[in-house]
């Protein structure tokens, strides 16, 4: 008898814990996940007062930047406005691809930064607020649903960093790329920094951030950044409307594991750096160097730069 009881005990014990377990299970399964937001990612025809753009032609989205008096410059309203689409289209289940061009003769020339400058030196941040995802993709909400960013004529700066922000990149042969901001007094506060490291490597990355020269569609394209060159803008975006008509037509669960599973490998290596650059490009904003870029910029003159 002494020698069946703890075998009994330990049965018991098994037993329990089993039945505890598809207890456990069975609540887990009773339970109704938090439901997903719905949306509806709406048309927004061009016009004078539409600052983005939005064509959708079936299960793809075109969403276009629209300040071509100020070269598709972005200022605090369009951000949030961008940052808005890129939610909706995150969020409307009839929608698998995104492609993102400008209007005009350029993709963007960046941010306006005389519609920024007050709002960046005071701390303040664009896109604190619901239903937003950024799309240069510095913060927690990323898309799980791919973009296709499409660039012509001038793309610089934040115009740049979004283009680096895409996850296919198509360009037309006259595409002038620039990240020139230290020649300004300020730095790549958008993530090239980070991105234009990783795609294209240390020496090209460092070769035009630290001097500020521009580069042509066939240099981005050596470098990797670019994945094709159409001729014209016109057919830049034709092509990147025939690539997200290929990705639409392919499991829609299948592209979101993808981009997953590559975001779990970059994005725990990159989210440090990327959370901190809000506050460095601010910071920048206060110092003396950078009213002396502005300035020396409205005299046209070259910059003296103190170190202040």
């Amino acid at each position: 008898m002494h020698n069946q009881s703890p075998k009994v005990g330990r049965r018991a014990l098994i037993t329990g814990a089993a039945l505890t377990t598809a207890a456990a299970a069975a609540r887990a399964q009773s339970q109704t996940p938090p439901a997903e937001p719905v949306t509806t990612l709406a048309d927004a025809p061009l016009s004078s007062s539409t600052t983005v753009t939005v064509e959708r032609q079936g299960e793809i989205a075109l969403i276009g930047l629209n300040r071509p008096f100020i070269q598709n410059r972005l200022d605090p309203p369009t951000r949030v406005r961008l940052a808005e689409t890129f939610y909706q289209y995150e969020h409307d289940a009839s929608l698998r691809a995104a492609v993102l061009f400008g209007h005009g003769e350029h993709f963007s020339r960046g941010i306006d930064v005389d519609a920024s400058q007050a709002a960046i030196t005071a701390g303040q941040r664009t896109l604190n607020r619901p239903a937003v995802i950024d799309p240069l993709g510095k913060s927690t909400a990323h898309l799980s649903k791919p973009v296709v960013v499409v660039a012509h004529g001038d793309t610089w700066n934040l115009g740049h960093e979004i283009y680096l922000a895409g996850d296919i990149r198509i360009a037309a042969a006259d595409t002038r790329f620039g990240q020139d901001e230290n020649t300004h007094g300020r730095f790549p506060g958008g993530g090239a920094t980070v991105r234009f490291v990783r795609e294209a490597g240390w020496g090209n990355a460092m070769r035009y951030m630290l001097t500020g020269d521009h580069w042509s569609a066939e240099e981005s394209y050596r470098m990797g950044i670019t994945q094709a060159i159409a001729p014209t803008s016109k057919a830049a975006l034709e092509a990147g409307i025939v690539m997200a008509r290929k990705i639409a037509g392919c499991g829609p669960l299948s592209i979101r594991a993808t981009l997953a599973s590559a975001h779990q490998v970059v994005d725990p290596v990159e989210a440090d750096a990327l959370s901190k650059l809000d506050a460095a490009y601010g910071a920048l904003y206060r110092t003396q160097d950078f009213i002396e870029g502005r300035r020396a910029e409205a005299e046209g003159r070259p910059p003296r730069y103190q170190g202040k």
